[in-house]
């Protein structure tokens, strides 16, 4: 749902190729996002105004507040001059739970890890990645990637914000969700996953941005055995995919991508694969 635009066009002044003419251009909004839950707010994030259930849904998920939509009792939209409001009521024993932890931690774009206090939360071991051997075509992989461009509706507007899509090998892309922050993307695109009734299990999360380790942590809370980015990840993010079973592909490219833990997910072309004692 959106909440309001996620775009305006702006005047501007452009110079190129030494020439100098006045323009016009789309920008994508940023907003202040207040996450608030039976009434106490938990994080203020900078987003884009759109999808903002799914937001609020994904963020309670990849956080680790929630363990599955359903333990939100209700969630409410507000808007204001300031910004939204994204007001959740949670179970009572999910309620307890969280009147334990840190409250109104205000983030920059995307903050990637809010309401902890220690460098052992920070840090805190990930969720292992559990369910059905799934294996993937290395093309088809790569093919998802390709398909995603068309399918990111706000950036080819605006050319500035990030994208966090779910592929499934018989239905292609079936959900693609955007943002100015990286960490807001995944986070959306959990809690469509989630409040659709489906399972990240059998597919793969796409990432137009880079894998740091909060982007892993969060893909591992949804389960997500394969996680496929653009740019390259860090050696932390490496770290934590392997210790959370999850294959991780990286610097994909038209002609392909990097493969950095747990390759057996993926059927390389029989002249692709390592030799033996590799």
């Amino acid at each position: 749902m959106m909440t309001g635009s996620t775009f305006t066009r702006h005047r501007e002044i452009a110079w190129r190729g030494g020439r100098t003419r006045s323009t016009s251009r789309l920008v994508a909004e940023e907003s202040a996002i207040a996450l608030t839950y039976n009434g106490s707010t938990y994080a203020v994030m900078m987003g884009t105004p759109a999808d903002l259930e799914d937001f609020g849904v994904g963020f309670s998920l990849t956080e680790g507040i929630i363990g599955r939509a359903s333990e939100i009792r209700s969630i409410e939209l507000i808007s204001n001059e300031l910004g939204v409001e994204v007001r959740m009521w949670l179970d009572g024993d999910r309620a307890a739970s969280l009147a334990s932890r840190r409250r109104a931690i205000s983030g920059p774009v995307g903050c990637g890890l809010c309401g902890i206090e220690s460098l052992e939360q920070a840090r805190r071991a990930p969720s292992p990645v559990e369910g059905p051997g799934v294996a993937f075509h290395a093309r088809d992989l790569l093919s998802a990637m390709q398909a995603l461009s068309p399918l990111q509706i706000l950036n080819q507007q605006t050319r500035s914000v990030h994208a966090a899509a779910f592929w499934q090998p018989r239905a292609g892309i079936t959900l693609v969700r955007e943002d100015v922050g990286r960490h807001n993307a995944l986070d959306k695109l959990a809690g469509a996953i989630n409040r659709d009734g489906n399972s990240a299990r059998d597919g793969a999360v796409l990432l137009t941005s880079r894998v740091s380790v909060e982007m892993v942590q969060k893909a591992a809370m949804i389960g997500a055995p394969v996680v496929v980015a653009v740019s390259a990840p860090t050696a932390l993010a490496i770290q934590t995919a392997n210790e959370a079973g999850i294959t991780l592909l990286a610097v994909a490219r038209d002609d392909g991508y990097g493969v950095f833990t747990h390759p057996r997910r993926v059927l390389l072309p029989e002249e692709a694969a390592p030799h033996a004692g590799c």
